[in-house]
């Protein structure tokens, strides 16, 4: 199973409506278990990151007036992608796939949250 990413508006009944993607795979978030091997990590929470770190439990939902502060959360994630991304596992991935795989879905991350902050929208990651 994979994590997915959507992009939401609230209607005047603050009614929350996810969007589609934009294009095919672009609501992509990674693995079900980066969970807690990537988002939820001991990496991930030594940068002192509140948002991801939910993933470990549950689902994540960003309200648009944190869309900002999320925004600013995924930049520190992306300077230190070498540092959270897994050793390797073998003969599967090596550590440089795990690199480019979650520079990949953090991008997705990224860019439904560019988006929500255009139309003052939030994101959902579950």
């Amino acid at each position: 199973m994979s994590l997915l990413v959507h992009t939401y508006i609230l209607d005047a009944n603050r009614e929350m409506s996810l969007l589609d993607p934009l294009e095919q795979g672009a609501d992509l978030a990674g693995f079900e278990r980066w969970r807690t091997t990537v988002w939820g990590s001991d990496a991930v929470r030594a940068l002192g990151t509140s948002f991801f770190p939910v993933l470990a439990t549950g689902d994540l939902t960003v309200l648009p007036h944190a869309i900002g502060e999320f925004l600013h959360e995924c930049s520190v994630i992306r300077a230190k992608l070498d540092a959270i991304a897994p050793p390797g596992d073998g003969d599967r991935h090596t550590h440089e796939w795990y690199v480019d795989a979650i520079s990949e879905r953090l991008s997705n991350i990224e860019a439904a949250a560019e988006r929500a902050r255009e139309l003052r929208g939030g994101i959902e990651i579950g």
